[in-house]
C-alpha cells in the first residue's frame, strides 16, 4: 500500500487526516513542522506529501520546493494544505512544484478523493519513467551494437582512423573501409534520416549489403561492381526506397581508391563533401562532392562519378554533418567553411584526435552530441 507524509504543525489536523487515510490502508506517518517532514521524505520516500502551506520554521512552498529539488523525490505527488484561494496563490504554489491544493476546512469526501487521484498519477509518472529507462537501456544497446559493426583502423598502403560518437540519441550513421581486392579500396559513409532505432536499422542493412560483395542490380539482374561508386548509389537508391523504409532516406559518400593508379574516383548522395588535404597545396583543400538526390527520394534518381589524383601523404576526411552542425557554447552554430578553416589550421600527425577535442570544447554540451558525430581520416602513403 502506498506510503503517505502528513505534514502539518496543528496536531489536531495531523491526527484527523492520519485517521481518515489509515482506514483507508494507506501506511500513514506524520512531522510536525516542515524541516522535520523533510527529514522523514527522504527517508521515507512517500508516494504522496500533504502539506500546510502557514507553518513556522519552514512554510509549505519551501518544504515543496526542497522535495522537487531532490531527485529521489521528484516525482512525489505534493498537496498543498491552505486557506488561501485567490489566482495569484495558485500560481505561487504551483511555480514551487505544488501538485494539487486542498481549501481548508478539509472536506472528508474530498480529501480522499484527491488522495487517490493523486496516488494514481504518482504511478502513471512511475510506470512512464520506467518505461523511458527501459527504452534509453535499449537504445544504448542499439547504439554499441552498431558501433560492434563499425571498422576503427587500416594499415598499410592506406592508414585509416575513425571516430563515431553517437548523439544522446539512437542515429542513423555508419561507415566502412576495405580493400574489395588486391588494388582497390572501398570508403564510404552515409547518414540516415532521423533518429531512433528504425534509422540504426537502415544504416546497418546497408552495411550488411556491401559487405556481402553480391549487391545486385534489380534492372540487369547482375552484381554491381563495388568499385564504381555511381552505380553503388544507383543500385542502393533502388533497394531503399523511402516508401518502403517509413519515410526514411540516407545521404552517402562513397569513393574507391586505385593504388596503382592513384586516382579516387568518387559519388555522392546529398552527403557534405569530402575534403582532399594535398601536402604540394595544404592552404587549397579540395572540396569532393558530386550531384545526386539522397538515397530513397526518387526511383529515377541520377549518379555521378568523378574523380581527382591523390598525391602522396595526401590526407582525406569523409564525415557527417553532425561533425559540424553544432550548437556551441555561444549558441552559434558551427558551419561547414568553419570546419573547413579547422582544418587549414591544424598540424602534425593526431589531426582527427585534435578535431574532436576542438569539438568538444566548443560544443554546447561536451561530447554530448546533438547529432552522431562520424569522422573518417585516411592518409595516403
Amino acid at each position: 500500500m502506498a506510503q503517505i507524509l502528513i505534514i502539518d504543525d496543528d496536531p489536531t489536523t495531523r491526527l484527523i487526516l492520519a485517521k481518515a487515510l489509515s482506514s483507508e490502508g494507506y501506511k500513514v506517518e506524520v512531522a510536525s513542522n516542515g524541516k522535520i517532514g523533510l527529514d522523514k521524505a527522504q527517508q521515507l520516500n512517500p508516494s504522496l506529501i500533504i502539506c500546510d502551506w502557514m507553518m513556522p520554521l519552514m512554510d509549505g512552498l519551501e518544504v515543496c520546493r526542497n522535495v522537487k529539488s531532490i531527485s529521489s523525490l521528484a516525482n512525489t505527488y505534493f498537496i498543498l494544505l491552505t486557506s488561501r484561494d485567490g489566482v495569484e496563490d495558485i500560481v505561487k504554489g504551483l511555480e514551487n512544484g505544488a501538485d494539487d491544493f486542498l481549501p481548508k476546512p478539509i472536506r472528508k469526501d474530498e480529501f480522499k478523493a484527491r488522495v487517490r487521484a493523486g496516488l494514481r498519477l504518482h504511478q502513471a509518472n512511475k510506470d512512464l519513467e520506467f518505461q523511458k529507462l527501459r527504452l534509453e537501456a535499449d537504445q544504448a544497446q542499439a547504439a554499441e551494437y552498431v558501433r560492434s559493426l563499425l571498422p576503427k583502423t587500416l594499415n598499410g598502403k592506406v592508414n585509416i582512423n575513425s571516430y563515431f560518437q553517437p548523439s544522446t540519441q539512437l542515429g542513423g550513421d555508419s561507415f566502412d573501409f576495405y580493400w574489395v581486392d588486391q588494388d582497390h579500396l572501398v570508403i564510404y559513409l552515409l547518414d540516415v534520416s532521423g533518429h531512433g532505432v528504425g534509422a540504426a536499422l537502415l544504416s546497418v542493412s546497408v552495411i550488411n549489403l556491401l559487405r556481402t560483395k553480391g549487391l545486385q542490380s534489380k534492372n540487369v539482374n547482375e552484381i554491381v561492381d563495388l568499385t564504381d561508386p555511381s552505380q553503388v548509389l544507383k543500385t542502393l537508391n533502388e533497394y531503399f526506397q523511402m516508401s518502403k523504409y517509413n519515410d526514411l532516406y540516407f545521404t552517402i559518400w562513397y569513393g574507391v581508391y586505385n593504388k596503382n593508379t592513384q586516382k579516387l574516383t568518387y559519388s555522392s548522395a546529398g552527403h557534405p563533401p569530402a575534403i582532399l588535404i594535398s601536402p604540394s597545396i595544404l592552404d587549397q583543400p579540395r572540396c569532393l562532392k558530386t550531384s545526386g538526390l539522397p538515397i530513397g527520394i526518387i526511383p529515377e534518381a541520377i549518379y555521378q562519378n568523378a574523380s581527382c589524383s591523390v598525391e602522396p601523404q595526401s590526407e582525406l576526411y569523409i564525415f557527417s554533418d553532425g561533425v559540424y552542425e553544432m550548437t556551441q557554447k555561444d549558441n552559434k552554430v558551427r558551419t561547414f567553411d568553419d570546419f573547413l578553416e579547422l582544418l587549414k589550421a591544424l598540424t602534425g600527425d593526431l589531426k582527427l584526435d585534435q578535431i574532436v577535442s576542438h569539438a568538444i570544447a566548443i560544443a554546447k554540451y561536451g561530447d554530448q552530441f546533438e547529432d552522431d558525430f562520424s569522422l573518417l581520416q585516411a592518409v595516403f602513403d
